[in-house]
Formats: C-alpha cells, structure tokens, sequence
C-alpha cells in the first residue's frame, strides 16, 4: 500500500475525524458523525482509497519508504 495521503492533508483529516467523533460522543449531533473514524483512518494510515481512483496523490514519493530497507 502505497502513501497518497501528505502532510497539511494528514492533519486536516485528523483533526477533521476527531471533531466529528467527540460530537458524536458527546450527543451534539446525531449518530451520522461517526462517519469521522473514516477521515481519522485515512490520516492515520496516510492512505486514502479514493486518491488513486481520482488520480490525486498529496504524500511524497517517498513517504512510506521503510526504515529499514534504507540499511
């Protein structure tokens, strides 16, 4: 799997999914804000489904390299 999913991008989604989860948590909206654990994911993951599909690609070539294929 490959990153799709850079910096700024990483963080709105983030923050994004977090806001949406703790409103649901605390009763402000309904139970559609769960839909927050999938921005939160993708942050996490730094991949996101959708990007190849659409052709969008906001991660560095090399941001997902391992750490230790560079020994």
């Amino acid at each position: 799997m490959k990153c799709n999913v850079g910096g700024i991008d990483r963080i709105l989604r983030i923050v994004a999914g977090l806001v949406l989860i703790g409103l649901a948590v605390t009763g402000t909206t309904g139970a559609w804000a769960w839909i927050g654990v999938i921005p939160l994911a993708t942050g996490a993951f730094k991949f996101c489904p959708a990007y190849p599909l659409l052709g969008i690609n906001t991660g560095a070539k090399d941001s997902c390299s391992d750490s230790s294929s560079s020994k």
